[in-house]
Order: C-alpha cells, then sequence, then structure tokens
C-alpha cells in the first residue's frame, strides 16, 4: 500500500513497478472513474452538488520523473483506492501517516456511528473498518425511502390462472391433463436482488468483531435490520457469489435514489476478503472523501447545536437573498448576528492580521452586510495545541463589525489511542463554540 497525504503538490516519489496498476486512476476526472467503475464510492454521493465541484478534480495526478519513477501528487481527497494488488491511501495532512484519528473522528460524527476501539495493525482492515461503520447510516438513509421493491417474474403451476400461459412448459409438466395450467407473472416484490444482497451483508458483518454492536447501534438500525430479514425469506447464504454478480450493475430508480449508494457499499464489504488478498480483476474499487465537504459536514454536527441554519443548495433550503428579486446565496452556516464559512485548508496569518483569500473576504462581507451580522469569518482546522482565533476590526467609517479567523486544533502526534484524541477534540470543540458564541 502506498499512502500519500491530502493536498500534496510538492509530490511523492514512488518506482513505478510500485504504482504500475494504479497509473489507470491517475490524471482522470473523478466523474469519469466513477462512471467507468461501478465499485468506486465517493462522498458527497452527488459530486455536482458541491461548491468544489470535485466531478472535474482527480484523485491524484500521477508524473513521470524519469523511466523508473513517478511523482504522485494528490488534492482535497482523501481515503482509499486500489486496483488489483495495488492500493493508494491518502490521508488528511491534519493526521499523521502512522494514525487516521482525524479522519475517523470527522466520520464518526458525520455518519453518526460508535468507535470503541481502532486497530490500526493493518492499513487494509483500517481502510475497511470506514465501509462497516457507514453501513447502519446508510441503512437507515435508504430505509427512509421504504424497502425496495422491484417487479419479478414467478412461475406458477395451479388452477388460478392470472398471468401469461407458458405453453411449452405447461406440456412438459402437465400432460396429461390434471387440472393445474402453467403460467408466469410479473409482480412487484420485496425479496429481490438488492434486498438479498443487503441481508447477505448484514450477516457478513454479524461475522466481524464488533459487527453485532455496530448492527445495533441504535433502534432505528435494529428495525430496519429487522424488516430486511422479514422480506427476504428466499436468502441462502450458499448463493452470496451470484447475489453480488446480480448487483454489478447499479440501481439506478428516480424513487429509491438511497439505494444506490448503499448498493455499492455492500458489495465492497462483502468483496473484502477478495480485495484484500488480491485479485485479477481490473476493475477500480475505494471509498473517498472530499475533504471540504467532509469538514463542513462535520461542522454542522457542532453548530447546529447553537442555533446556526446551514444550508443545502441541492434542496435550496436556508438560502439568504441580497436583493429583493433573487440573488439567492447560501453561506456555510450563518445565524442572526454571526456567518462562517468553512474552510479545508491550513490556517492562514499574517502576523497579527488575517490572510485570507479575498474572494473570501468579499463573500463574507457580503453576507455580513445582507445579514447585518455584527461578526464573521473562516472556520478551519489547525495544527497545534490550543485553538486559535484571529480578529480584525472593519475599517471605522464602514462597516461597524468584524472579521475572524476561527482555527480547531488537532493534536496529531501527542495522542496514543483514539479514545484520548477524542478526548481531546471534544475539549477543543468546547473551547471553540464558546469564543464562537
Amino acid at each position: 500500500m502506498i499512502t500519500i497525504q491530502d493536498n500534496n503538490y510538492q509530490g511523492k516519489v514512488c518506482s513505478l513497478h510500485d504504482v504500475a496498476d494504479l497509473l489507470s486512476i491517475g490524471n482522470k476526472s473523478i466523474r469519469q472513474l466513477c462512471d467507468e467503475n461501478e465499485h468506486l464510492l465517493v462522498f458527497p454521493l452527488s459530486i455536482d452538488d458541491t461548491d468544489d465541484r470535485i466531478g472535474d478534480s482527480t484523485i491524484v495526478d500521477i508524473y513521470a520523473e524519469n523511466e523508473n519513477f513517478v511523482r504522485i501528487k494528490s488534492g482535497n481527497i482523501m481515503g482509499f483506492v486500489g486496483r488489483k494488488n495495488q492500493q493508494l491511501k491518502i490521508y488528511s495532512r491534519f493526521d499523521n501517516q502512522k494514525h487516521d484519528f482525524f479522519l475517523h473522528y470527522m466520520l464518526q460524527k458525520v455518519f453518526s456511528f460508535n468507535i470503541f476501539n481502532l486497530d490500526y495493525t493493518s492499513s487494509e482492515d483500517n481502510v475497511f473498518e470506514f465501509l462497516v461503520y457507514m453501513f447502519p447510516a446508510m441503512l437507515k438513509k435508504a430505509m427512509r425511502q421504504g424497502i425496495y421493491k422491484e417487479y419479478r417474474r414467478f412461475r406458477h403451476n395451479d388452477a388460478n390462472v392470472r398471468g401469461t400461459i407458458d405453453i411449452s412448459r405447461h406440456i412438459r409438466e402437465n400432460i396429461p391433463f390434471r387440472g393445474t395450467v402453467a403460467y408466469n407473472t410479473r409482480e412487484f416484490s420485496f425479496d429481490n436482488s438488492v434486498t438479498e444482497l443487503i441481508r447477505h451483508t448484514i450477516e457478513y458483518i454479524k461475522t466481524t468483531p464488533s459487527g453485532n454492536i455496530i448492527l445495533s447501534s441504535d433502534k432505528t438500525v435494529e428495525d430496519g435490520i429487522k424488516k430486511i430479514v422479514s422480506y427476504t425469506p428466499s436468502y441462502n447464504h450458499t448463493e452470496r457469489i451470484k447475489i453480488i454478480q446480480d448487483n454489478l450493475r447499479p440501481c439506478y430508480h428516480p424513487f429509491y435514489k438511497e439505494y444506490t449508494a448503499l448498493q455499492k457499499l455492500c458489495i465492497q464489504i462483502l468483496r473484502h476478503e477478495e480485495i484484500k488478498y488480491g485479485t485479477d480483476d481490473n476493475r477500480i474499487y475505494g471509498i473517498l472523501f472530499d475533504g471540504a465537504w467532509l469538514w463542513e459536514e462535520y461542522l454542522n454536527t457542532l453548530l447546529c447545536e447553537k442555533g446556526f441554519i446551514h444550508p443545502e443548495n441541492k434542496l435550496g433550503s436556508g438560502a439568504i437573498y441580497l436583493f429583493e428579486h433573487g440573488g439567492q446565496r447560501f453561506p456555510d452556516f450563518w445565524k442572526h448576528d454571526v456567518v462562517l464559512d468553512a474552510k479545508y485548508k491550513r490556517l492562514a496569518t499574517n502576523g497579527n492580521g488575517l490572510d485570507i483569500d479575498r474572494n473570501d473576504v468579499h463573500q463574507i462581507m457580503a453576507y455580513m452586510y445582507r445579514l447585518k451580522a455584527p461578526k464573521g469569518g473562516i472556520i478551519c482546522p489547525y495544527m497545534g495545541d490550543s485553538n486559535k482565533v484571529i480578529s480584525q476590526k472593519m475599517h471605522k467609517e464602514s462597516y461597524l463589525g468584524t472579521m475572524y479567523l476561527y482555527a480547531l486544533a488537532i493534536s496529531r502526534d501527542d495522542c496514543d489511542s483514539y479514545e484520548e484524541f477524542v478526548k481531546r477534540i471534544a475539549e477543543k470543540e468546547n473551547a471553540l463554540l464558546n469564543e464562537i458564541s
């Protein structure tokens, strides 16, 4: 496994032999890779709905150094991607190469799962923990749309004909005539290839360490699992390979949209052993996260409790309007007296002043003027032992407001366990929220 931190613009030099199978991943847009590889799972799922338009960006760029070496450069994407026997792990630059505490913690907060103990003895196992941890949250999201159902063809042989008569089968099974007719029907059924795939995934997770704990994370998950079990009476554990093959083509149902992502996740979980121990399959597989999106969703879990509104561009909710008729805008977080913009970037300071991109300054000031908010600014991660808060008042002849840079400290080197990391970052979160309030 090759490891590299995200936003590594200088790049990491590797031998061409070590990355030979990964060359087809480099320099291709995420949209193209997702279209060509159904086993590649990228968050956010609607890659074109983000401000960063990550569909047009690449996972990594690979350049030739010479005939034997290449240079790998990474962007804002982190996670795990692989092909054949080679894997690439992109970890957060606010973590270190040994531990992924910060990435795990953000995933835990965003997807609402509980981590009791993390084992970092195997990089492959560490990566696939993501998949298992995310299953309950994605199951709940899919189940909100109801149990997936689709048309299935059923074969009958009785006297109550209510479908198309199967003449060849009727002659074969009912001659001499015995009072029954062979016929076929096409009916909606909850017991189909998708729900069977979910059932197989549930049974597989039960066999993993802490599997039962993960599947009983809350009552909603337990109820969803009970429904899946009750609606899949034809489940047979020996048919797992067949069920996976039936689901290799993602379902794109306009109503059951959430099941597409769940279907991809289930296939990756069930193919864990095959991927882990190597395969000659040329397909690209993996699970990836846009750093900017994950950071923003993580902050939402903190700020929503403080009364902040987190607009949803796709749904058009939570917007503000710059003009009487139009000018719809979507600040990352706002309430009547504060507006904040989430930035997944290193703390940028210039002495005691702010060093914020001029476009970001203009955007935040526009929001502050519109909301008449006395406070506004950037909120970003920061590698350090304590939070940073830097402020700068606007010109006295202008708007009487203050722009802030709020930096949440991420302790990455002095935490021996995940539990210790969680304890420390929770203290930093509370301190920052108090400062914002």
